[in-house]
């Protein structure tokens, strides 16, 4: 038989314990629904969906990061830069980028390596693992380590997380960033004009020449080549290429790579073979 005295007591407590906190959230985002702000009401639904776009550059996880990156990737070569379309060089650059991020300090993200049309000596580096480098630059360098040597400083970026930092600072004094974080578009836009057109500090260059080294080193590439492609390219005169453009000048950052590969001495040579080079990037001759 139905016991309807113990089913209407357990009735009354279940409404005393969800009922009455229900209706006081109700009336709650009545009330915020409700209530005007300075120059326009508060939009529950859209502030929601906002904070869903909404990043914290400062803890910004390897996911978000590789995800910023690959949008950051698309408008890059979707309208800034053209890509180079011999596969034979294409595969040759990825297998060296492949043989240094698995020696970096961040082997576990997903690296994608490719190469521009450009005849200036530059390279670049994005957010989640994207290098960049230029066709003057692979034509410029003697030999496979040298070119490595290039591609490895570009990893120390990603290894310091530079770019994230830089669109960090650089959000904040433009006052794109609110208490909450930063637009995930305006993070790309800024990602995207920091990547073509980064100021590169003291610090952050020192710290990539740094990581690339070590990089380099683990990757048993002749530590000598990322001096020796500097000194070249220092003693050519003209216009400074882009990825040596910077603060500190070349010359203090040869000197402090001098002192750290006389401090930490490696005897692998690896990739100092000129025709062997040569032959891996024929069709840029």
């Amino acid at each position: 038989m139905l016991n309807w005295k113990g089913f209407v007591v357990n009735y009354r407590m279940w409404r005393r314990r969800w009922f009455y906190p229900l209706i006081s959230l109700v009336v709650a985002l009545s009330l915020c629904l409700g209530t005007a702000l300075p120059g326009r009401s508060l939009e529950f639904l859209p502030l929601i969906l906002q904070g869903v776009q909404v990043l914290q550059l400062s803890n910004i996880s390897d996911r978000q990061e590789t995800d910023i990156g690959k949008q950051i990737n698309q408008e890059i070569i979707g309208s800034q830069v053209r890509l180079y379309k011999n596969a034979g060089v294409n595969s040759y650059v990825e297998q060296i980028g492949r043989r240094l991020a698995a020696n970096s300090d961040r082997p576990n993200l997903s690296y994608t390596f490719q190469v521009v049309e450009d005849n200036a000596i530059n390279a670049f580096a994005t957010l989640g693992g994207y290098v960049y480098v230029h066709t003057g630059l692979l034509k410029a360098a003697d030999n496979e380590a040298e070119l490595a040597s290039v591609i490895a400083h570009e990893i120390g970026h990603i290894g310091g997380r530079h770019l994230v930092k830089q669109m960090r600072q650089k959000a904040v004094a433009s006052g794109l960033a609110s208490a909450t974080g930063l637009d995930r578009n305006t993070a790309v836009n800024i990602g995207v004009e920091l990547a073509l057109n980064r100021p590169r500090s003291r610090q952050d260059e020192y710290d990539a020449d740094k990581r690339g080294l070590k990089t380099l080193t683990r990757a048993g590439y002749a530590q000598s080549a990322m001096v020796s492609f500097m000194q070249k390219l220092l003693k050519q005169g003209g216009s400074v290429p882009t990825f040596l453009s910077t603060h500190p000048g070349t010359s203090d950052r040869i000197a402090n790579l001098k002192r750290a590969i006389e401090s930490q001495p490696s005897n692998k040579t690896y990739g100092l073979d000129s025709a062997s080079y040569r032959a891996n990037i024929r069709p840029l001759a």
